[in-house]
């Protein structure tokens, strides 16, 4: 399978590159040039095998220059009961008749990133091999907040990489923060912008295809690669666990082979959710696609109008992770509706660049709001869901599933279908302690503590283990301090970079 720039500069390289590249050099993004499919009696067969197994069975049609033995050691590396605490990796939990919850934050960060993360360190080391590349690999990054910490992790010591971190220094819990600037390893950076996700993400970009810093880095012996979503080798794994889902509920009763399930998935930069509509396109049965936003609801007004329009207040909430109003990933969605019409997608993001907005042709509006559903979720809206879903379940979900749910049951509110669903969840509920703790507790109990005497509290109250990346994480050393003005991330890279 080759890959190609879904603004036209570059086609026909292999996965190796476009991994080792991770974003092409006019800021374009690499997606397949064509997707292979499953038949049922494949995805059939998946419900047999561990999640390990599932994950080389989907990544060989997406990477097949790497050979199986390849894939299988990635995996395998990636996905351990050590770093997951459960074999199933990805499980589920029947939270009533109709609706299922994906848990993806077992991980050592406790967010879905893991998912990705655990792996992309592994498929970018052997792609170096693999296309004869000696430089040492800069891994630039802007986080909302979880890939960071998913990040610095995922590459901490990994032999020929330096990884250095973006975040907001207002813009994410506490929690999110003392993971990343507590980060250990010598390869590692973090850097606080003062600014949201968006400037931060910009920035990244702006670094990615500044020429002459590129050339300054190549004196040194380095060359920049991204592990945001915008690098395929984010991407790819992701598509693994909706595969999964389905291949669990068959596994336990829950559906027919060839019924049709919908998804939901909060998101912010449309990456989580693009995967799902690549596991679609192989063979997946979905039947719709339901794409769940905070207050930030860029992706909700662009579903139903076709109109993407990023000039709006940006909003700071309880789901600070989908506090975004650039989804980056959508470039792979319209370069997909387009028939792969570089031209098209290219003049819409230089209109995203220089007007704050574009407008897709009806036709490509049409395409996508027959796959997807967009909805959103007030702060009011999300605290309410956490509260009833323990009330109702004695289950405990963060602020991002919450958002999933409560857009779910609008959903199902104004379409009337009962297909059965699986949502998502993207982070451990002690991610988000104070919010969770006033939702299920309320305001009063969570005044004057602190968010770590608030983990204590969600243990103890609702009966459920603080997970070992979290614990003592106020005890930790402060090992990355740095803060910068957004136009000053160059000067910050160089700086840390020594060049």
């Amino acid at each position: 399978m080759f890959y190609e720039s879904t603004r036209g500069a570059q086609r026909g390289i292999t996965s190796a590159e476009a991994i080792k590249k991770g974003i092409a050099p006019e800021g374009g993004l690499f997606v397949p040039e064509t997707i292979s499919s499953l038949t049922l009696e494949e995805i059939g067969q998946l419900a047999g095998k561990s999640y390990r197994g599932r994950a080389v069975a989907i990544l060989k049609h997406f990477i097949d220059d790497y050979s199986e033995e390849e894939i299988e050691d990635c995996v395998n590396s990636a996905y351990t009961r050590e770093k997951f605490g459960c074999d199933e990796i990805a499980p589920i939990y029947k939270l009533n008749e109709n609706v299922c919850v994906l848990e993806l934050w077992h991980g050592p960060t406790c967010a879905f990133k893991d998912m990705a993360l655990q792996m992309l360190p592994h498929l970018l080391v052997k792609a170096m091999r693999k296309t004869g590349e000696t430089s040492e690999i800069v891994i630039l990054v802007a986080t909302s907040g979880d890939t960071g910490k998913a990040a610095l992790e995922g590459f901490r010591d990994v032999e020929g990489t330096k990884v250095v971190v973006f975040y907001p220094e207002s813009g994410v819990s506490r929690v999110q923060k003392l993971q990343m600037v507590t980060q250990e390893g010598r390869n590692v950076a973090a850097v606080g912008v003062k600014g949201n996700f968006d400037d931060a993400q910009n920035g990244v970009k702006d670094i990615f295809t500044d020429h002459s810093m590129s050339a300054a880095l190549e004196k040194k012996g380095l060359k920049f690669s991204s592990a945001n979503s915008i690098n395929w080798g984010r991407l790819v794994p992701q598509i693994v666990y909706y595969f999964s889902a389905y291949a669990d509920m068959l596994k336990n009763g829950e559906l027919a082979l060839g019924e049709k399930l919908n998804f939901v998935v909060p998101t912010g930069n449309f990456g989580n959710i693009l995967a799902a509509y690549y596991a679609m396109e192989m063979g997946l049965p979905v039947n719709r696609l339901i794409c769940a936003s905070n207050d930030n609801n860029v992706l909700t007004d662009f579903i139903s109008t076709g109109t993407y329009d990023r000039n709006r207040d940006f909003k700071r909430t309880i789901s600070p992770s989908m506090d975004i109003l650039i989804s980056s990933n959508l470039e792979r969605l319209l370069f997909e509706m387009t028939g792969h019409n570089h031209e098209l997608v290219a003049q819409w993001m230089n209109d995203l660049k220089t007007k704050g907005k574009y407008t897709v042709d009806s036709g490509t509006r049409k395409a996508i709001a027959k796959l997807f559903w967009g909805g959103f979720s007030n702060e009011e809206e999300t605290l309410k869901t956490i509260e009833c879903v323990y009330k109702d379940y004695n289950y405990v979900i963060d602020t991002h599933t919450a958002v999933g749910i409560d857009v779910y049951d609008k959903y199902v509110i104004s379409t009337g279908d009962m297909t059965k669903t699986v949502v998502a969840s993207t982070a451990s509920p002690f991610k988000f302690n104070e919010s969770v703790a006033e939702a299920i507790f309320g305001k009063e109990s969570t005044k004057g503590k602190s968010e770590f005497e608030l983990l204590d509290m969600l243990a103890d109250r609702c009966g459920i283990e603080i997970p070992y990346g979290l614990k003592d994480l106020d005890k930790k050393k402060i090992l990355h301090d740095r803060v910068c003005e957004s136009g000053s991330m160059k000067d910050e890279v160089m700086q840390i970079l020594n060049i």
